[in-house]
């Protein structure tokens, strides 16, 4: 196994260990974990950018198919709110698909410390997903 593997796998275990407090975790094939928190999925990557800088990238599916047409602006709302990661709406036949993202050097951080980081983001999702799908 390459260094790169080895940092990128020994993040994704972190990750795996901090997030299985709150939920159940799921790995794939490529390493990548996908849970479920509440009715948000949510998948996170490990990779190394370069030597050095490891990083996680968390994506929550925040909701889809969303058919109000205000939902770029209450989107731009609430990213200018100060959240931990970027929320975006894209339009698809059905609707707004919108997505909660966030990417930040990981290597070194501590399964507790991890897991209030991504706990953070995953109930920023959660509250956006609340605040969308009561107005549809």
């Amino acid at each position: 196994m390459s260094r790169e593997a080895a940092t990128t796998a020994s993040l994704l275990i972190t990750a795996r260990e901090a997030m299985e407090q709150f939920v159940d975790v799921h790995v794939d094939d490529d390493g990548a974990l996908s849970f479920r928190s509440g009715a948000v999925p949510c998948a996170i990557q490990g990779v190394e950018l370069v030597e050095g800088l490891a990083v996680l990238s968390l994506t929550c599916v925040v909701a889809w198919d969303l058919t109000d047409a205000q939902t770029p602006r209450v989107v731009a709302e609430r990213a200018g709110q100060g959240l931990f990661g970027t929320l975006g709406a894209v339009a698809t036949d059905r609707g707004w698909d919108v997505t909660l993202r966030y990417a930040f050097p990981a290597e070194g951080l501590a399964v507790g410390p991890l897991g209030t980081l991504l706990r953070l983001v995953v109930s920023t999702a959660e509250q956006v997903r609340q605040d969308l799908v009561a107005g549809e």
